[in-house]
C-alpha cells in the first residue's frame, strides 16, 4: 500500500490539486484499503460498490463524504492504476440541497458587535464584509490587503484558485483597530494563532462565532459560513448582478450562487400571502 500510496500522493501533486484535497483522497483510500484488508490494486469495481453501500447504510455518511470518497476512488483507479473498465461506472451520490441559514441584516450587526476581543471581530468582519470562506480568511496575510485598491487577494481559494473581493473602508478601520494591537508580521498570517508564525486554527474560529451568536441572542444555528451566506443574499436584496456575487464567492457554477435567490427577500419571501388580500368577516347572524 505504501508504494500506491506514494503514487496517487504524485500524481495527485503533480496535476495541481491543493494539499487539503491531497490529504482527503488518501485519507479515503487508506480507509477503502483496510474495510477490505487488501491493496486495492487486487479490489475491482465490484468491491467498490459493496464499499459504497458500506458508507450508506452502515456509517450513514453524509452525501459530500461520500461524494468524496467516490471523487477519491475514481482518481486512484482512473489516473494512479489507469484501469481498463470505465471509471465513470461508480456513482455519486444525489445531492439533497437546502436552502442556508441568513441572518437579518440586524442580527448581523448584533453578531458582529458581540465580540470582547478586536481580534474575534476583525475576523468576523472581513468575512460578513467579503464573503470569504473560513479557510479563506485563515490564511490570509497584511500584504493580501491592497488599500490603494480597496480590495483583498484571496491566494487559498477553493481549488486553488485566487481572486479579489472587496475591502470595506468600515473593515479597514477595525482591521487598524487590531493591527495596531495585535502588529501581525506582513509577511505571515494576518490572524494567527498563540504562535505568530501558526496559523489560527478552524475550531478557534468555529468557536468564538458560535459563542457570540449566543451572547447576541440569536436562536438560529450559526456557523462562520453563515457569514458567508448572509453576505451573498444581502447583495442580492440590494440589487447586486448575480454573476458579480458569483466572481465575489469564487463559484465556479452560477448555480451554486443561485440557491440565494430562494432565501433573498426580493425574491418569493417578498410575495403577498393570498390570505392578505381577504377581508375578515363575521358569521352571518342566525335567523
Amino acid at each position: 500500500m505504501g508504494e500506491l500510496r506514494n503514487r496517487m500522493s504524485r500524481d495527485l501533486e503533480i496535476r495541481g490539486y491543493s494539499e487539503k484535497t491531497r490529504e482527503a483522497y488518501l485519507y479515503h483510500l487508506k480507509l477503502f484499503t483496510k474495510y477490505y484488508m487488501k491493496a486495492p490494486n487486487q479490489l475491482g469495481v465490484q468491491d467498490v460498490y459493496r464499499y459504497q453501500q458500506h458508507l450508506i447504510r452502515d456509517r450513514k455518511v453524509s452525501y459530500s463524504y461520500f461524494n468524496q470518497a467516490v471523487q477519491a476512488i475514481r482518481f486512484f483507479y482512473g489516473k494512479t492504476l489507469s484501469v481498463s473498465w470505465d471509471i465513470n461506472m461508480l456513482p455519486f451520490h444525489k445531492q439533497h440541497r437546502s436552502v442556508p441559514v441568513v441572518l437579518s441584516v440586524e442580527e448581523v450587526t448584533a453578531l458582529l458587535d458581540a465580540p470582547k476581543f478586536p481580534k474575534h471581530r476583525a475576523i468576523m468582519k472581513t468575512m460578513y464584509s467579503s464573503g470569504l470562506r473560513l479557510n479563506e480568511v485563515r490564511q490570509l496575510s497584511l500584504n493580501d490587503l491592497d488599500r490603494d485598491r480597496m480590495a483583498i487577494h484571496v491566494r487559498a481559494g477553493k481549488g486553488g484558485k485566487e481572486r479579489y473581493v472587496m475591502l470595506s473602508q468600515n473593515l479597514v478601520e477595525e482591521l487598524n483597530a487590531y493591527i495596531d494591537t495585535a502588529k501581525p508580521k506582513p509577511s505571515t498570517w494576518l490572524f494567527p494563532g498563540t504562535n505568530p508564525d501558526v496559523v489560527l486554527t478552524e475550531r478557534t474560529i468555529q468557536k468564538f462565532v458560535q459563542r457570540a451568536a449566543a451572547m447576541a441572542g440569536i436562536t438560529k444555528r450559526v456557523t462562520p459560513h453563515t457569514l458567508r451566506h448572509s453576505f451573498a443574499t444581502h447583495l442580492l436584496e440590494r440589487g447586486t448582478n448575480i454573476r458579480i456575487i458569483q466572481q465575489l464567492l469564487g463559484h465556479r457554477n452560477l448555480n451554486t450562487t443561485a440557491i440565494y435567490t430562494h432565501v433573498a427577500k426580493n425574491g418569493a419571501i417578498e410575495t403577498q400571502s393570498p390570505l392578505d388580500d381577504l377581508k375578515a368577516k363575521g358569521n352571518p347572524e342566525k335567523a
